[in-house]
């Protein structure tokens, strides 16, 4: 008879999570005080046959203008062929979410786009989300190869920046200092301002950062020329996934191969440290030329890489009075933001 009872114990969690080779930094525990430290209550849900742990799920309770929902991005990692287990998860997370007074429930599960499983969700009275919770189609690098052969697979104009960037003499430092993220997001939000998209908020930056390096386990890598900032990279190196969750160029950045270069050291650093995959998060189809991601997802397939994509979001709905009128608006926004 299965159980679900928080887990407080970070080594525990982190023993379970790190033995998914699915999973990624977002059913971290990390994650989790990440969002802890920005005032959010924060669910550590271990699913339990007796005493053992045989699957676990991170759950955020987000206060958004559109409304209060709980979302369980990458998860819940567990065994998704057990019908049975997956429907007792679900009864259980909608009472939960009930008594948070929330209007639904989003999850993006760390599993493959399949038929299947989104017919497990249907008949777990899910429905299909209109906006993203986090990237469900990615870029991944399978590191356990050795550099030449990763070389090999990039596209000739990739290579040919990587060692461009070496000619010119632009050197990547990085550090877990957290005075630097206020740099970067001085340059990130004139690169969102350039771009026309939204950035990340400052907070939620530094609160993700401080709260992985002090496991060792996020660096923020910057490309330099003469002194001068070309670049940025915010790398998660997690144990199962290094993921490239932020980036940035200054305006003499975008004229040289410093983000090549920077992306290069990372994926090195991540082989380091015996890291087996590098994703290279978001990327959209290549007929979306007219998506605001296209001339990004362009650059990072230049790595080569297998594209992963994930079953998109989808949403279990508590409250329909107040969930109805944010999916409309979410819907709209969507749109507004060519997402």
């Amino acid at each position: 008879m299965a159980s679900i009872k928080e887990v407080n114990d970070r080594q525990k969690w982190e023993e379970f999570v790190t033995s998914c080779p699915e999973s990624n930094f977002l059913q971290s525990f990390s994650y989790g005080q990440t969002h802890e430290s920005l005032g959010k209550k924060v669910y550590y849900w271990g699913i339990f046959e007796r005493k053992k742990i045989i699957g676990v799920s991170l759950g955020v309770v987000e206060n958004a203008k559109r409304g209060r929902y709980l979302a369980i991005a990458g998860g819940p990692l567990v065994n998704w062929k057990e019908k049975n287990l997956i429907k007792f998860f679900f009864a259980q997370i909608f009472e939960i979410a009930k008594k948070e007074k929330c209007a639904f429930v989003r999850i993006r599960p760390q599993i493959k786009d399949s038929e299947e499983i989104r017919q497990i969700l249907k008949e777990n009275q899910l429905r299909p989300s209109p906006m993203h919770l986090t990237a469900e189609h990615t870029l991944q690098l399978n590191l356990k190869q050795n550099p030449e052969a990763i070389l090999a697979q990039m596209r000739k104009n990739t290579r040919y920046e990587i060692k461009k960037a070496k000619k010119l003499g632009i050197k990547i430092v990085s550090t877990t200092d957290i005075k630097a993220v206020d740099e970067f997001y001085h340059v990130q939000a004139q690169t969102a301002k350039r771009q026309k998209f939204v950035p990340f908020s400052l907070p939620l930056i530094r609160a993700e950062f401080s709260s992985f390096a002090k496991y060792h386990q996020a660096l923020l890598y910057k490309a330099v020329l003469e002194r001068k900032p070309l670049a940025y990279a915010l790398i998660i190196h997690y144990p199962t996934e290094s993921s490239y969750h932020f980036g940035a160029s200054t305006e003499a950045g975008r004229r040289l191969p410093a983000a090549p270069a920077i992306l290069w050291q990372a994926i090195n650093d991540a082989q380091k440290l015996g890291i087996p995959r590098f994703n290279f998060w978001g990327i959209v189809d290549k007929n979306q030329t007219k998506h605001r991601f296209y001339g990004v997802s362009v650059f990072k397939r230049g790595f080569g890489g297998e594209e992963v994509k994930y079953v998109p979001a989808h949403d279990l709905i508590i409250n329909p009075l107040k969930y109805f009128p944010a999916y409309v608006l979410e819907t709209i926004r969507k749109k507004v933001r060519r997402l």
